[in-house]
Formats: structure tokens, C-alpha cells, sequence
């Protein structure tokens, strides 16, 4: 294949900038859909529609003063909100949204980067993300800070596993862990997301939980911990924390249509619309929990996540194992 280095450049930086805009006008979409789901006005002041809201946020957390605590520890109080940041944007990276396109003399392929362990790799920096939640609370020298990185540790971890073993009958029967491989795998029989429907409910349920969004959003449980483990953090080193959740948000969306939903197949149109049609389908799944759901206790969300997913996840891996053997 020919594709040179300098077209995985321009690659990189496109997606990179394409995220970070999606990111933005998903606040818009949701603040938007939530005003109309539950009978309210959604931003209609900056721009026609509010359509320059997200820009409005943006200057108005640049020239926000930043402070921070006295005592605390600067270098990983600083570096908490990058890495949260960075390890967002890098995981989408690995998501493919489309073929192999052929521009005279060179090859274009729609990914940024396909490696052969594309799916273990996504969750790793999934893993490095919890500890910029941690470290951030940690490192503010407040006691608030600190419950609340606890707090977000526990649901993380908690429900990473059962997120990991949700996927494991996605590998059996793709029998590769690279996302294209999956991908090509589900054109040539069928979308996953019906031999795997206990798959995807549990990834899906999982995913929200990782993702902190409602009716898992207890590490910001605003009410109960002030403001979790941001809760010292102001201006610019705020956004990344919340950059980062609805990258995350984006990004598990573009894994759900990968795993599940035959990632860019589709017939006419074009293999990366179709990708941003069920992207966005997803995302609006996510929106529309928010306004529909009440927040679950802690000790409801952890019984749920260890008592209830993880056993039925443990249990349609085996189940998927055993019928992928048989038919071997």
C-alpha cells in the first residue's frame, strides 16, 4: 500500500481538528436537545440558533483567571488535565471510518493508524485516562478533590472490566483484535450487533458508566461532592477535563458502530457518512438518556456494575467461546 508519511500527517491533523469541533457543537446538540426534550429554551443568544455558543464557552474559559491551590503538588496538578485531554483525542485515532480510497499514484486509507492490536490499544489509553482523574484529585490538596478522584477510580475500574469482557465474543467472531479486521469481518457475514445483542447491551451500559454520563455521572455528583475532582480546577484546565469526556463520548460511539454496526459499511452512500450517521445516532442516545433519567445512587451503581454486568458479560463470553469452537 502506498501511502506516505506525509498523508498520515494531514490525516492526523484533520481528524484531530474534526473531533475537537465535534466536541464543541455536541455541547450545542445537547444543550439544544435537552431544551427541547424538556420544554425550555436552549442557548438562542450567541449567534443565529446559538450556533456560536461553543466559541462563546471557549473565550469565556481562556480568559477565565486559573488558579490554583497553594499546596498543591504543581507539575502533576498541571499535567492531570493534558493527559486527560491527550489520552481522549489519541484513542479515537485507532477507530477506522472507511476503506481505501486511491488518489493517483497513492493510497488514502480511512484510519489514522491500524495496528494489528487496534482494540487492546484503545483500551490502554482508556486505562491512562483514569489516572489523570486520580492524579488530578489527588495532587489539589483538598479533601473534596480527593473523595471525588476515589470515587471516579472505583466506577472506572469497576466497570472497565465488565466494558473489556463485553467485547471478547466481538473477537472470537471477528477472530482478530484490529478494528478494520472486525469491520471487514462483519461485510462479509453480518453486523455483529445481532449474534451479540447481550454484548452490546452490556458494552452500551458499560460504556456509559465510563464515560460519566447519567445516569452514571456520580464522580461530578455536584449535590454531594462540590464538584468531584475538578473541583480546584478553573479556566482552560476545567475544559480539558470536560474536552476529554465528550471525546470519550465520541470516541466509545465510534467503537459501539465499529463493533457492533459494520463501522463505515452502508449501501450509496459514501463509507465515512455512513460512519458519521451512526456516530451521531449514538450520540444522540447518549443526550437523550441525560434528560431522561434520575442519577442512581452510588451503592446502587456499584451493586449494578458487579452483581449484575459483569456476570452477564463473564457469561455471553462463554456462551460465544463455545458456539465459535463448535462451528470451528
Amino acid at each position: 500500500m502506498n501511502e506516505p508519511w506525509w498523508i498520515d500527517t494531514i490525516k492526523a491533523l484533520l481528524i484531530a481538528n474534526l473531533v475537537l469541533g465535534g466536541f464543541a457543537y455536541a455541547t450545542w446538540l445537547e444543550r439544544k436537545l435537552l431544551g427541547r426534550m424538556q420544554l425550555r429554551y436552549g442557548p438562542n443568544r450567541a449567534g443565529p440558533f446559538g450556533l456560536l455558543q461553543p466559541i462563546a464557552d471557549l473565550v469565556k474559559l481562556i480568559r477565565k483567571e486559573s488558579f490554583f491551590p497553594r499546596h498543591a503538588i504543581e507539575l502533576l496538578y498541571f499535567a492531570a488535565p493534558v493527559t486527560a485531554g491527550f489520552t481522549a483525542l489519541a484513542a479515537f485515532s485507532v477507530i477506522p471510518f472507511g476503506g481505501v480510497w486511491h488518489w493517483g499514484p497513492y493510497d488514502v486509507t480511512g484510519r489514522v493508524v491500524d495496528v494489528s492490536i487496534g482494540l487492546l490499544l484503545l483500551f490502554a489509553l482508556g486505562a491512562i485516562g483514569v489516572y489523570a482523574f486520580l492524579v488530578g484529585g489527588w495532587s489539589s490538596e483538598s479533601k473534596y478533590s480527593l473523595l471525588g478522584s476515589m470515587r471516579t477510580a472505583a466506577q472506572l475500574v469497576s466497570y472497565e472490566v465488565s466494558l473489556a469482557l463485553s467485547v471478547l465474543g466481538v473477537v472470537l467472531m471477528g477472530q482478530s483484535l484490529s478494528l478494520v479486521e472486525i469491520v471487514e469481518k462483519q461485510q462479509e457475514t453480518v453486523w455483529f450487533a445481532g449474534p451479540q445483542l447481550v454484548g452490546l447491551l452490556v458494552f452500551f451500559v458499560a460504556g456509559i458508566a465510563e464515560t460519566n454520563r447519567p445516569p452514571f455521572d456520580l464522580p461530578e455528583a455536584e449535590t454531594e461532592l462540590v464538584a468531584g475532582y475538578h473541583t480546584e480546577y478553573s479556566g482552560m484546565r476545567f475544559g480539558l477535563f470536560s474536552t476529554a469526556e465528550y471525546i470519550n463520548m465520541i470516541t466509545l460511539s465510534g467503537l459501539a458502530v465499529t463493533l457492533f454496526f459494520g463501522g463505515w459499511g452502508g449501501p450509496v452512500l459514501p463509507g465515512p457518512l455512513w460512519f458519521l450517521v451512526k456516530l451521531l445516532a449514538f450520540i444522540f442516545v447518549f443526550m437523550w438518556l441525560r434528560a431522561t433519567l434520575p442519577r442512581l445512587r452510588y451503592d446502587q451503581l456499584m451493586q449494578f456494575g458487579w452483581k449484575i454486568l459483569l456476570p452477564v458479560a463473564t457469561l455471553n463470553a462463554v456462551v460465544t467461546a463455545v458456539l465459535v469452537a463448535y462451528v470451528d
